[in-house]
């Protein structure tokens, strides 16, 4: 049985968890580095948490 890449479930693998974690991970990086905003900084474990959690979880769902 084929299927298209838009009938895919979406908690199958793919590469936009991936993405999405990755780049949680970076802007919490870049959160985490910056001179200019307590704000941000302080809430930059918070996202980069979420990032690892998220890859965590895509690198172990399903690919097909």
């Amino acid at each position: 049985m084929t299927t298209s890449k838009s009938s895919r479930p979406w908690w199958q693998r793919g590469p936009l968890w991936e993405r999405i974690s990755a780049s949680l991970l970076g802007a919490g990086l870049v959160m985490l580095m910056q001179p200019w905003s307590m704000t941000l900084f302080s809430y930059s474990f918070t996202v980069v948490l979420t990032g690892v959690v998220l890859f965590s979880i895509a690198v172990k769902l399903p690919q097909d």
